[in-house]
């Protein structure tokens, strides 16, 4: 594969998959069964640190 045909491929292709990821990464937190962990990764930064068990 020439530097060209990468090129092309990468222009086009990869500017595709990237926006897939983008709007993947986008709606993850809006699915259904993620409230619970969105609920906890947001109380997090108020949880002391001497309280966690580990």
């Amino acid at each position: 594969m020439s530097y060209d045909e990468l090129r092309h491929v990468a222009d086009s292709w990869g500017l595709v998959v990237m926006a897939v990821v983008f709007l993947a990464l986008v709606a993850w937190p809006f699915l259904p069964g993620s409230a619970r962990g969105n609920d906890r990764a947001a109380a997090s930064i108020l949880e002391d640190e001497d309280s966690i068990d580990g």
